[in-house]
């Protein structure tokens, strides 16, 4: 277990690095959310599955589309173009190594896996009872942080037309 998460944090520091270091939007997305499926697995291996679930689905999921918005919104895709494919096989050479060495370990957890699980696991009560319970402030300061970068992506992604008028007259 202890080189499992040794590999997934790993996975998850390499991947970060590398979105980092990404000069292309996408590709940095792309990275980010290998990142967060790493951590993902660092979570279950931590006996969080609940939290785990809770990674892949609201964060590698539909966060990740709500960024890929923004990049399409905001015409991000042309920054760092160089002439080059977006696909280009040398650019994903690391991204996809480091992908298919999280799914073997993923693929090995779950073939070693025991039915019925550890005895050391975290459930959705336990969460809930503690998001809204002793962190309620924390969840909702992080409620009025992401709202205000919602607010922040609408201004900048608002364009405004040439030659009209506020009051639409004319």
């Amino acid at each position: 277990m202890l080189i499992a998460f040794v590999v997934a944090a790993t996975v998850a520091v390499a991947a970060t690095a590398l979105m980092v270091a990404s000069r292309h939007p996408v590709h940095a997305l792309l990275d980010l959310i290998l990142s967060l499926l790493a951590v993902a697995v660092v979570f279950y291996l931590l006996g969080a599955p609940f939290a785990a679930a809770l990674e892949v689905i609201v964060y590698a999921g539909a966060i990740m589309v709500l960024f890929l918005f923004a990049v399409m919104l905001l015409d991000l895709g042309r920054v760092g173009d160089e002439g080059q494919s977006a696909l280009d096989p040398h650019t994903l050479r690391v991204p996809v190594l480091l992908a298919a060495v999280l799914i073997a370990e993923v693929m090995s957890l779950l073939v070693q896996a025991q039915p019925g699980g550890g005895d050391r696991q975290v459930g959705a009560a336990a969460v809930g009872g503690a998001l809204f319970g002793p962190y309620l402030i924390a969840v909702e300061l992080a409620a009025l942080v992401l709202l205000a970068g919602l607010v922040a992506a609408v201004h900048v992604g608002r364009r405004e037309d040439s030659g009209d008028t506020a009051g639409g007259g004319s």
